[in-house]
C-alpha cells in the first residue's frame, strides 16, 4: 500500500471511530509503528487529525460534515445489512419518504422489485436508483441542489414534504444521543428533515453504530419522534438498552468484526 492510500485509510479509521491507537493502526494496516507515527505527524501538521499519546483523535468540530464520498466508503458492509433490515419493514402499497445519506441509499437499492410504492425523496442518488423501477411512483422534492451531497434543500424542498402524509420515513442522521436526540451537521438539511419527520406516521432511523452517542451542530428532533432505530451489531447492549428505555424499537444486524479486509473493501 502506497503512503497516500495508507494515510487515506488512517483518516477513514479516525473518522469512523473518533479515536484509535497506534497499535490498532499497525495491526489493521500491517505496517510498523514508526511508519504510523510518521503518517500521523504529517496528517496532524495538515490539520486533518489530532495526535494524542498512543494514537490519534478526530479534530473535526460538530458542524464539520465529512465529504459524502468519504462517508459512503465507511462501514459499507454494515450499511448494506441495515438497508436489508429496513427493507423488510416496507410493505407493498406503502408511501415512503427516503432521506439523503449513504445508509438510506442502501435501503433504496433493495426497493427495486417491490410493488405499488410511492417514494418521496430529496436525494438525487436515491432518485437515480429508483427512476426506472417498475411499481414505484417516484416524487422528487425539488429545491436547491447541494452538489457535493446530491441532496435538495431550501424552501421548495421543505414545502414539498409539508404537502404529503407519508406512511414511513427512513431517516439518515449525523448523530443520535440520549441527551440531545437527533442532530445534523448543517441547518439546511435539518430543516428538510424536520418537515419530513413531521408528516410521517412512522419514523425509522437508519444509522451505523459510529453515530450512536454523537451530537452534531444542528438539532433535528427529540428522541420521542423515533419509532424504530436500525443499527449494526457493533453497538453494545448497554447502549442499545438506553434507546429501548425511551420506547424505541431497536433492530440490529448480525455482529461483524473490523478486519483489514473490511477496511480495504471500504
Amino acid at each position: 500500500m502506497i503512503s497516500a492510500e495508507r494515510r487515506k485509510k488512517i483518516l477513514e479509521l479516525v473518522e469512523k471511530r473518533s479515536s484509535i491507537s497506534v497499535a490498532e493502526m499497525c495491526e489493521l494496516l500491517d505496517v510498523s509503528e514508526m511508519t504510523i507515527r510518521r503518517d500521523l505527524s504529517m496528517l496532524s501538521n495538515q490539520g486533518l487529525l489530532q495526535r494524542v499519546h498512543g494514537g490519534a483523535v478526530s479534530r473535526r468540530g460538530r458542524s464539520y460534515e465529512p465529504p459524502y464520498l468519504m462517508r459512503s466508503s465507511i462501514n459499507v458492509i454494515d450499511k448494506r445489512a441495515i438497508g436489508e433490515i429496513a427493507s423488510s419493514l416496507v410493505m407493498d402499497g406503502d408511501s415512503l419518504a427516503l432521506d439523503n445519506g449513504s445508509t438510506v441509499l442502501e435501503l433504496a437499492k433493495t426497493l427495486v422489485g417491490k410493488r405499488n410504492l410511492t417514494v418521496l425523496t430529496a436525494s438525487l442518488a436515491v432518485a437515480n436508483i429508483l427512476a426506472d423501477a417498475p411499481g414505484i411512483r417516484l416524487i422528487l422534492s425539488g429545491g436547491i441542489l447541494r452538489p457535493e451531497e446530491g441532496s435538495l434543500i431550501g424552501h421548495i424542498a421543505e414545502r414539498t414534504f409539508q404537502e404529503f402524509r407519508i406512511d414511513k420515513a427512513f431517516i439518515g442522521i449525523g448523530g443520535i444521543s440520549l441527551e440531545n436526540g437527533l442532530t445534523e451537521y448543517n441547518l439546511e438539511d435539518t430543516l428538510v428533515k424536520r418537515n419530513l419527520i413531521n408528516n410521517a406516521e412512522q419514523i425509522i432511523v437508519l444509522t451505523d453504530s459510529s453515530k450512536l452517542g454523537k451530537t452534531r451542530f444542528s438539532f433535528v428532533a427529540p428522541l420521542s419522534v423515533v419509532d424504530v432505530l436500525i443499527t449494526d451489531g457493533r453497538a453494545s447492549e448497554e447502549v442499545l438498552q438506553g434507546y429501548r428505555i425511551q420506547g424505541i424499537e431497536v433492530l440490529t444486524t448480525v455482529p461483524t468484526d473490523t478486519t483489514l479486509s473490511e477496511v480495504e473493501e471500504q
